[in-house]
């Protein structure tokens, strides 16, 4: 073994002059930087700020006594998390312990927030989402069960935390909310504007073109804006919660680029097989949906959940139209003139948890790309 390590660190550390006085310098660097964060958090770091303010952090200002709204939400997409793995991962050990782990943070933190019974309610809709993971892959009644259960727990959870009203919405589970509702939004309006961009009429290519190169071509956060001042313009007799406005610019946003990632995917089927299906008499709609959009979404699936990433970082940017997310919630913690000295504790747990949830999406990412990979062979 020793043999093994010397020949590992000869080979990639001094091979060369350069590279071994590269390493003496960047080896000591690095173990020192690591020993003294390590140092901070373990000893010098006051966490108790976070236990005190996790509250905001999780829920923002929502009511403390409608809080069992947000228990709910939180029971419901740890088994939307743990069931939606069904569909890009294997039976395996890796796997198991990446949703394990995930489930038990999202426990753990609810059960410091709000009560051991939330904790309890947590843990067993993880318990749950595995279930749904492991049955997945054993049951071709579940995998199509898989998407309309992610639809109706996104409905319920709006239906469950609306009635406090949107305003209130705030912290981590306003962000998580915002990026899977806003990914599902967006996938059916990408489709359409990548079909449209691809469709012989010349009207609809131009508009469809039109509109993917403008979202394009300008920033989130004017978007998001623009659709938070207009639509009081155009119904002025209708309260649309600025929520919503903000989910819809997103939406609107992100279409462009899903259209992008499918016509990419459209451009991947092979031209035979739609001038076969031409030359027995299928129309377009029939020929779309049953040979070309199957074929093309296996091709791009990868792209649109790593968006989802994307959209999750992206989820800060709705301050501008008044909403307290999770980056936003830290923020007001330290506006508080007691918190004013813990700047690096509520930064660096942002950082962790931004970390962890962005870690997850890419591993997930990762692993459904390798598992499609794995199949078309």
């Amino acid at each position: 073994m020793n043999a093994v390590a010397l020949r590992w660190l000869h080979r990639n550390l001094f091979a060369k002059p350069f590279d071994a006085a590269l390493s003496l310098v960047v080896i000591p660097a690095l173990a020192w930087a690591a020993y003294a964060s390590l140092h901070w958090v373990l000893v010098e770091a006051r966490w108790e700020v976070i236990g005190g303010s996790l509250k905001v952090l999780m829920v923002g200002i929502y009511p403390a006594d409608q809080i069992w709204r947000a228990w709910f939400s939180a029971a419901t997409l740890c088994a939307m998390f743990g069931a939606g793995l069904g569909l890009a991962m294997r039976p395996g050990l890796v796997a198991l312990t990446a949703v394990a782990s995930v489930a038990v943070l999202i426990a753990a933190t609810v059960a410091a927030v709000i009560g051991a019974g939330a904790g309890v309610l947590a843990a067993g809709s993880a318990a749950l989402g595995l279930a749904a993971w492991s049955g997945v892959h054993h049951s071709t009644r579940a995998q199509r069960l898989v998407l309309p259960g992610l639809f109706a727990g996104v409905a319920a959870i709006f239906v469950v935390l609306s009635a406090p009203g949107f305003e209130v919405w705030g912290g981590l589970l306003l962000s998580i909310v915002l990026t899977i509702t806003v990914s599902i939004l967006s996938v059916p309006f990408g489709i359409l504007l990548a079909l449209g961009r691809q469709s012989r009429i010349a009207s609809l290519r131009l508009i469809a073109t039109a509109y993917i190169e403008t979202m394009r071509s300008v920033p989130l956060i004017l978007v998001v804006y623009w659709i938070w001042i207009i639509v009081p313009l155009l119904a002025p007799d209708t309260a649309v919660p600025s929520l919503l406005r903000g989910m819809a610019g997103y939406a609107l946003f992100f279409a462009a680029y899903v259209a992008e990632y499918v016509r990419s995917g459209l451009q991947a089927v092979p031209k035979g097989q739609i001038e076969a299906a031409r030359s027995l008499g299928m129309g377009t709609w029939t020929l779309n949906l049953d040979i070309v959009l199957p074929q093309a979404l296996r091709v791009v699936v990868p792209s649109l959940v790593g968006q989802i990433l994307d959209i999750f970082n992206g989820a800060t940017l709705v301050f501008i139209i008044g909403l307290t997310d999770f980056l936003r919630a830290g923020q007001m913690i330290l506006a508080d003139p007691q918190n004013g000295g813990r700047t690096y504790e509520i930064y660096v747990f942002l950082f962790a948890v931004y970390f962890a949830i962005g870690g997850a999406i890419t591993y997930a990412s990762r692993r459904l790309e390798a598992h499609l990979a794995r199949g078309s062979r």
